[in-house]
Formats: structure tokens, C-alpha cells, sequence
């Protein structure tokens, strides 16, 4: 070798050191990254955990430009626009429809409520009344439109010289309709609130027979949410927006008072988090980095200081806990892993139960070294791999909110980016968790369940009692159930109980999944204590396995797999699923 030869080598050499000790790695994190991220929340030390570094935050948008500059993505120089949210205004009125004055007075039909008789006119009273005032153009229009009430059916009629506009028929369905179907009217009124450009509306039930009052709360809030969530486009990323012109609708007939007037404030609340989780997953991966995730957690701790603290951890700090396996996922990305730990305690009174909620935060999932490939790999999707994060986030400005007594709630995200370089992780590795337990690592896009391992370890370190975790982990959920319904595993069955009454509250579509013990003998290893896949068959109830390994036995566990309901393809954005289900799980044990 040439003197010239060496001088080169040696120059590469001390090149390459001086990046290996800048870079992030599995058992490594910059010192950089810890004060800027530090200094983003009001810290609390965990259980167990060395005496970290605390800051308090001031008022949320008073952080350092330093700061900001190390958890915010410059890449594609592409920055969210301030949307604003939508911000209506519902008031329950006790009225006679006919006579209320505005843009848009929406009734909302059942197949049955269209029925006619022998001389073609409404039986039901009120679509009867209505036709009469109009001079039976109601009958007729609906004739000509082939309008029969069926749940998604609408027609609008414009009314010049009366009260209201225009008026709308929407079709409900059954007449003992669900939660969704209640839902539907309400994105029917965004959707001819925003064709007729109106500020107002007002929507009522052609039929009330039989409803009871409970009933009439839970559509009344149906409906102010679905309206809220059919108003509200995501257009962060768009060159130009509209801004929502609708801001008041009443609600005829569904009774009034404080109680009424309580669920439509929880509808808009609850609706506050699923837009918040929807625009977590909308965000694109060079804009939603593990940083931005954990800086937008401390906003909600800051924003909601009365009744939430925040601990954000780098990657010395996880090592310092022994969290190998969320860190092997993490190591190949230049942009360094963020533990969130956000929690909430009721400012008042006693608490009366402990919780966790646990969220896969995969900002980015390239699979790793099995990286994602051929048709139907969905890689350009991938930024919804923090679906189970979002979720969880989502939750937690609702409750910040709603601010429910007598629980405390622990929301826990390892979040981190699951990318390709030379410090990355490698089929056939070996990853210990934070429990001591061992994992040959024989597919890196497995790898949501890694840092999920961790983190319910550290979950069921803060001294909770029931716990339930949200991913979008497997294809394999998607082939069984679908891209509507989510799969859920648990091996306690009042826990699955409760899941299953939360979400017949919200409409979400949930089935339970069997834990089958007898698959794990695919998910044993030769030379570790298990490996992080078991083939292709049942991966959804292997996965489920796996992560049952990491859970205290005392703790009741409940594992979510999203997979399928985080994305609708149709109008390629995010649903904000799990938020509103969580909500209430949360809720019916504050009781």
C-alpha cells in the first residue's frame, strides 16, 4: 500500500468512526437529541427507571427554536398548513319543525316512515304535514327519485318562500337503527350542508315511536358526530382549501336540557380525537417523525397540565432500561426512536382504577432487510403503521377534555422508524427485551410486535390492572376479517366484554379472535427463546401470542389488531379508528 493509499484509508477510517459515534445505533443515541427533546414536556420519573432528566414546559408554542429544529422533518421542504377545525355549534330544541327558519331542514326517514297509501300520501304524520304544507311535492319528488329511505339515500329539495330553504330527505334504514346508521345522517347533513354552501341546519326523525330517552341521547350524539366528521376535510397538504361554511345545526325532538346538551358536547369532544388520530396517520412519514409524534404528545400534556404529565425517553435512556428489542427495530433509521409515556390523573378525588393503552408507532415501516415488495405490498401506505399511536394520542386529547374521575390511564407509545442501513437489524438477530427475555429476529418486517414487547413490558411496570394494546400488525387480519373490522385477543373474558360493550356504543366493528395456545410451537426458536414470526398460517393469533409473553400474568391484557379498519381506500385517508372505542372503555371504568 502507497504512503498516498494509507493517508486515504486512514482518513475513511476516522471518517467512518466519527459518524459511527454521531449515528444512532441499537445500544446508542446522540446526547444531541436528549436535552431538545427533553425540554418539550413537564417529566415524570417511572417506576423503576434511573433518575432521568426533568424540564417543565411553558405554554405550547414556547419551546426552543433549537428545540423544534431537531424534531421537525425538512424533507421535500413539505410543512402542514393550519386547518381549521371544524367548530359547530349544536343546541337541542324542543320545536314544531314546520316552523323553524334557515338553509337546510333535514329529515332523516326509515323505509317503513315512506309508506303510502291508496291515494299515494304519506301515513307517517310528519312527512304527511310536510307534504300538505308543500302541496304534495314531497309525494311526488320522492316518487320520481326512486327515494324509498334505505340507510345512504337522499334527496334535497330547493323551497323558495317558506322558513327553511331547502328541505332533505335521508334515508335511515331500519327504524330500529344502530349507532352507524345515525352516524350516516349526520355525514348526510355535512354532505348537503356543503353543496348548498349553508350555515345552518337543523335535522329531526320522522318517527320517534318507541324510542326512549337513553336512545334518543345516543342519536342525537350520533348524529352531532357525524356531522362534525363530515364537515372536517384534511387538507394540510393541499395548495388550496375551502374553509366549512356550516356553523350551528339544532337537533328537533331528541328532548333538551343539560343531559342532551352534555352527550352532544362529548360528541364533539370524542370527535376532537378521532380528527386529531386521523391527521397522525394522514401526515406523511418526512413529516411525522418519531420527534413530531413525541412533541405532539407533550403539546397535549401541555395543553390539558391539570390532569396529564408527559415522560419522553431517547434511545440512551431506553437502553438504560434494557429495551433491545424496541431499539433493534429503531437502529437503522437516521431519525432517533421516542418513548411516550403520557398520563393522566383526575386533578380531584381518589382514583379508583389503573389503565394503560399501548400504541404501535411505526412512523415509517419499510420492512427492513425483508423489505416490502411486489404487488400488494402496500409500502407506499406504510405511514399508517403508527394507526395503534394515533389512536392512543387521539384518546388522550379526548379525555384531556371530557376529563372523566376516578382513573388513571397510562398512554404508552415506542415510537421509531423501521428503515434499511448498515446499523440496522438483520434477519437471524438475536434482540433482548427489556424483561430478559430472548428473540431471534427471522423477519424484520415483523416488527411492530418488537417494540410493542417493550412497551408493554414498561406498561405493566407502572402498576396498572388492565391494559389493552392497539397495532396495525398483520395481513393476515385483513385476509379474515376484512378492511372493516378490527380482530381482538384476550385470554380474560371480562375484559373482552368490556371491549365488545364500548364498541357497540360507537359503532365500531370488532370480533373476538381465538388465542390458540397450541400455535406457539411455531414460534419457538433453536437458539433464542422464541422468534418474532411463525409462518404464514393463523399470523394474525401468533402475533397475539407473542406479545402475550410480555404481559404480566396479573394484568388483564387485551391486544387490538387494526390492520384492516386504520385506512379506508375508497377515500384513501385515514379513518381514526379505535379512538372513540377507547373513550369509552375508558369511560365505563371511570364508573
Amino acid at each position: 500500500m502507497t504512503m498516498a493509499a494509507a493517508a486515504i484509508t486512514a482518513s475513511l477510517i476516522a471518517s467512518r468512526l466519527s459518524y459511527a459515534s454521531s449515528s444512532s445505533s441499537t445500544f446508542a443515541c446522540p446526547r444531541r437529541y436528549s436535552a431538545a427533546v427533553l425540554c418539550f414536556a413537564r417529566l415524570r420519573r417511572p417506576p423503576s427507571a434511573p433518575a432521568f432528566r426533568r424540564r417543565r414546559l411553558g405554554r405550547m408554542g414556547h419551546s426552543t427554536a433549537a428545540a423544534a429544529a431537531t424534531t421537525r422533518a425538512t424533507l421535500g421542504l413539505t410543512k402542514p398548513a393550519a386547518v381549521e377545525i371544524p367548530q359547530i355549534a349544536f343546541a337541542a330544541r324542543e320545536l314544531d319543525f314546520v316552523e323553524w327558519k334557515g338553509d337546510i331542514l333535514a329529515v332523516a326517514v326509515s323505509e317503513k316512515d315512506m309508506k303510502k297509501d291508496s291515494d299515494s300520501k304519506f301515513e307517517n304524520l310528519v312527512l304527511k304535514r310536510l307534504d300538505e304544507k308543500l302541496g304534495g311535492i314531497l309525494a311526488e319528488a320522492s316518487t320520481e327519485e326512486d327515494f324509498t329511505g334505505k340507510s345512504g339515500q337522499s334527496t334535497v329539495l330547493r323551497l323558495p318562500g317558506l322558513g327553511f330553504k331547502r328541505l332533505g330527505l335521508l334515508g335511515l334504514g331500519s327504524p330500529s337503527s344502530s349507532v352507524t346508521a345515525y352516524q350516516g345522517i349526520g355525514e348526510a347533513v355535512a354532505a348537503v350542508a356543503k353543496a348548498a354552501q349553508a350555515s345552518n341546519a337543523a335535522v329531526c326523525l320522522a318517527s320517534l315511536d318507541g324510542m326512549s330517552e337513553e336512545a334518543k341521547l345516543h342519536a342525537a350524539s350520533a348524529i352531532a358526530s357525524g356531522t362534525v366528521l363530515g364537515v372536517y376535510e384534511d387538507n394540510r397538504f393541499k395548495s388550496e382549501s375551502k374553509k366549512p361554511l356550516l356553523k350551528t345545526v339544532d337537533i328537533i325532538g331528541f328532548g333538551s336540557g343539560e343531559q342532551v346538551d352534555q352527550k352532544l358536547k362529548y360528541a364533539t369532544d370524542v370527535c376532537s380525537g378521532v380528527i386529531f388520530g386521523k391527521e397522525l396517520v394522514n401526515a406523511p412519514a418526512n413529516v411525522l417523525t418519531p420527534g413530531v409524534m413525541a412533541e405532539e404528545a407533550s403539546k397535549i400534556a401541555t395543553l390539558y397540565s391539570d390532569v396529564f404529565t408527559v415522560t419522553i425517553l431517547d434511545a440512551e435512556q431506553c437502553k438504560e432500561l434494557k429495551m433491545g428489542s424496541y431499539l433493534g427495530v429503531a437502529a437503522a433509521s437516521s431519525n432517533p426512536p421516542h418513548f411516550i409515556h403520557l398520563c393522566y390523573k383526575p386533578s380531584s378525588g381518589d382514583v379508583k382504577r389503573k389503565l394503560a393503552i399501548v400504541g404501535k408507532g411505526l412512523t415509517f415501516d419499510s420492512g427492513g432487510y425483508n423489505i416490502k415488495t411486489g404487488p400488494g405490498c402496500s409500502i407506499e401506505l406504510m405511514k399508517f403503521d403508527m394507526g395503534g399511536a394515533a389512536a392512543t394520542l387521539g384518546a388522550a386529547k379526548a379525555l384531556g377534555e371530557i376529563k372523566p374521575p376516578g382513573v388513571e390511564v397510562h398512554f404508552i407509545v415506542a415510537a421509531c422508524e423501521n428503515m434499511i442501513s448498515g446499523t440496522g437489524m438483520r434477519p437471524g438477530d438475536i434482540v433482548t427485551a427489556s424483561n430478559g427475555k430472548t428473540i431471534e429476529v427471522n423477519n424484520t418486517d415483523a416488527e411492530g410486535r418488537l417494540t410493542l414487547a417493550d412497551a408493554l413490558i414498561y406498561a405493566c411496570n407502572q402498576g396498572i390492572e388492565k391494559v389493552v394494546d392497539l397495532a396495525t400488525l398483520t395481513g393476515a387480519c385483513v385476509v379474515a376479517l376484512g378492511p372493516s373490522i378490527a380482530g381482538f385477543f384476550s385470554p380474560n373474558d371480562d375484559l373482552a366484554k368490556e371491549i365488545v360493550a364500548a364498541s357497540e356504543a360507537t359503532g365500531e366493528k370488532f370480533w373476538r379472535m381465538p388465542l390458540e395456545d397450541s400455535y406457539w410451537e411455531s414460534m419457538k426458536s433453536g437458539v433464542a427463546d422464541m422468534v418474532n414470526t411463525g409462518g404464514r398460517q393463523g399470523g394474525a393469533i401468533t402475533a397475539a401470542l407473542f406479545l402475550k409473553q410480555f404481559v404480566d400474568e396479573k394484568v388483564q391484557w387485551l391486544h387490538i389488531d387494526m390492520a384492516g379498519p386504520v385506512w379506508n381506500d375508497k377515500k384513501r385517508a385515514a379513518t381514526g379508528f379505535g379512538v372513540s372505542t377507547l373513550i369509552e372503555w375508558v369511560l365505563k371504568n371511570s364508573l
